[in-house]
């Protein structure tokens, strides 16, 4: 597996979604970085435990996972040489009281879920960490209680205080002192209470000067009488941390003797998290565990692509027993694209312990590499360059391939000369099936059809599309080539059948009929009364007005409705400077208002990118014209353009 692959069938997608539904950061972490496995035991039992933990949350949705709340930097910190402090003590007892719900849950579970309920054995009992704790530490500070040393200072600290209190207020009250202060008030400054004492009377007061104000007219001055009651505050104060840090030290050793227990405690509250995670994630996706083999086979049954949702057409599909290549052809926006996406996406999530948005009954099969080459549509200007760009990577396909690869192709040989395309395609394929992959290849080349069928191995498949509706219905037809549907779009939008007879023999060099039935003998007479007009029409073409704004843009090959009588034509050019576009409908040309036009399917849906539009609206005798043009100048030879 690569990069490439994990990124183009969005992988790091599926995998973001599923993080989402993990509740510790440890346990994300694992779900982003998840890689799919090769070892079918280790495949089947990772399948096994998120079917046993859909059970569990069927049952009970509420499952007592803990959020770790950086309990494993805690953990880390254990040897640093500094005591763990109240708020992680907190943390690690609210661990340890989860880990302990956690068995009492998992303790009736064992015919549900014997696999998922067996691993909280793993975390061990140790009350005397929970209670020592609880004992200890209080509402994120250690306990008066902790030790009776503790409670010994800190009652002669409150009783200290008390006294400092009240001798400072008497002092603030006293006729000795009242004269002397800029206001009778009592402050502190570095933990000392001080008196505020006008400046012009220093000398009055003895004491240590320990502040003074902005303006430098108040001191903030420690009375002699109260130095020696505030170093006594002060060393009550010393005795009480030294002992809070005895504490503190006596729990990190305690935790320190349990280190092992709790660590692996935590590792399986994070594989807890992360099971949970996936069994959410397959609730949500209507998921169902894969059988996996190793033999090739793939048995999908009506499986979605999990990025598309449950509206999303559903693709069945089986090959890898009596074939290994699969052949899709179709019109472009058909799904052939999803079709091989959605393969290789469930084939990683399946090798990764997921379930898939499938039915029941389906079957993925195990692969060492998932190596393909698809690619969106680029501009005509960058053919060439993208042309290079898919080349190089086949070749890397190639020279990586073996048999246990699953091989993806989109549009295989295109972005070149058709001819020159389907040849190289048509080779491509070979070669991959002969080095043992297991081939996924859409292209819309017809030839290419044609080898699969001829060749033992491979099998052909098509995007159904509904002529009627003239809509892609994305479903896959495994067995069955398809087409681009051009010829048959354009019968149903009006074309007459004769012209459409004759590009499917100049495109398949082989005959096929194309009825209209009750239309045909009509447009017949029509086509053959318009051929004699039209050899000596001409357009008078007049550049009287600049093109508006406003003017809705089409492109040649794009079907359009026109109003107010609702037929279908074919975009040949325009719209011009007036906004006149010239529409092709049932085989006639006419000069038509953009106004009157609206687009029912762009030519970008319906024909592939080099398709050649001149056998829709050019008749024989000028296509073979202009490819003798088009190699040499021929004097006196013109061409008849409608």
């Amino acid at each position: 597996m690569n990069e490439r692959t994990f990124q183009t069938l969005e992988f790091h997608k599926v995998k973001q979604e599923l993080s989402n539904f993990a509740l510790t950061e440890e346990g994300k972490a694992v779900l982003l970085n998840m890689m799919p496995s090769v070892n079918k035991r280790q495949i089947e039992m990772r399948l096994e435990e998120v079917t046993e933990a859909v059970r569990i949350l069927e049952k009970s949705a509420s499952v007592p996972i803990h959020g770790m709340d950086g309990v494993e930097k805690i953990m880390a910190s254990l040897n640093k040489g500094v005591p763990l402090r109240p708020d992680g003590l907190t943390k690690l007892y609210i661990f340890l009281d989860t880990c302990k719900k956690l068995k009492k849950y998992m303790a009736d579970k064992q015919f549900l879920a014997p696999r998922v309920s067996a691993y909280v054995y793993s975390i061990e009992d140790i009350p005397e960490v929970a209670d020592e704790i609880n004992r200890c530490i209080r509402n994120g500070r250690v306990d008066d209680y902790a030790s009776r040393e503790l409670l010994r200072i800190r009652k002669q600290l409150a009783i200290q205080e008390e006294r400092l209190k009240d001798k400072v207020q008497s002092i603030v009250k006293s006729a000795k002192y009242r004269s002397l202060l800029q206001e009778a008030i009592v402050s502190q400054r570095n933990g000392r209470y001080v008196i505020p004492v006008k400046k012009e009377y220093r000398g009055k007061v003895k004491g240590s000067v320990l502040d003074s104000s902005a303006s430098g007219s108040t001191l903030y001055i420690e009375p002699e009488e109260l130095s020696v009651q505030q170093d006594q505050l002060l060393l009550y104060k010393l005795q009480e941390e030294q002992e809070i840090e005895n504490i503190l030290w006596a729990l990190t050793g305690l935790i320190q003797t349990y280190e092992q227990q709790l660590k692996l405690a935590i590792e399986t509250m994070v594989h807890y998290d992360v099971l949970f995670a996936k069994a959410k994630y397959s609730r949500a996706i209507d998921g169902v565990s894969a059988a996996v083999n190793e033999h090739h086979y793939i048995g999908l049954k009506n499986a979605v692509h999990p990025l598309l949702g449950k509206g999303a057409v559903p693709l069945t599909i089986e090959m890898g027993d009596s074939y290994h290549a699969l052949v899709i052809t179709g019109p472009n926006t058909g799904g052939k694209t999803v079709a091989i996406k959605t393969v290789g996406l469930l084939t990683l999530m399946t090798q990764c312990g997921l379930h898939i948005p499938a039915d029941k009954g389906s079957e993925i099969s195990i692969f060492d590499k998932i190596l393909l080459d698809i690619g969106d549509g680029q501009s005509l200007e960058q053919n060439l360059s993208t042309f290079s760009s898919h080349l190089k990577n086949i070749i890397e396909i190639l020279m990586e391939t073996n048999d246990r690869t699953l091989v993806l192709l989109d549009e295989l040989g295109s972005g070149t000369d058709p001819q020159e395309g389907m040849g190289l395609a048509t080779a491509i394929l070979d070669q991959l099936y002969e080095k043992g992959a297991t081939l996924l290849a859409t292209t819309h080349y017809s030839e290419i059809k044609h080898f699969a069928e001829e060749h033992e191995g491979f099998i052909n498949g098509s995007m159904e599309f509904n002529i009627e509706t003239l809509r892609p219905t994305y479903r896959l037809i495994v067995g069955k080539g398809g087409e681009s549907q051009a010829f048959s779009i354009a019968l149903k939008l009006g074309m007459h059948p004769s012209i459409i007879e004759k590009a499917h023999n100049i495109t398949y060099r082989e005959t096929k009929v194309y009825s209209n039935d009750e239309q045909d003998i009509h447009a017949k007479k029509e086509m053959e009364k318009q051929i004699i007009v039209n050899k000596h029409k001409r357009r008078d073409r007049r550049n009287k007005a600049q093109v508006k704004p406003s003017v809705q843009q089409f492109s040649k090959g794009d079907n359009v409705k026109v109003s107010p009588g609702g037929d279908f034509g074919i975009i040949y050019k325009g719209p011009d400077d007036k906004g006149r576009c010239i529409v092709q409908i049932k085989d006639e040309k006419h000069e038509i208002p953009h106004k009157r036009l609206s687009l029912y399917i762009s030519a970008a849906e319906l024909y592939p990118e080099d398709y050649d539009f001149d056998i829709i609206f050019e008749s024989k005798d000028n296509r073979k014209k202009d490819k003798l043009m088009g190699k040499k100048f021929v004097e006196g030879l013109t061409i008849d353009r409608e």
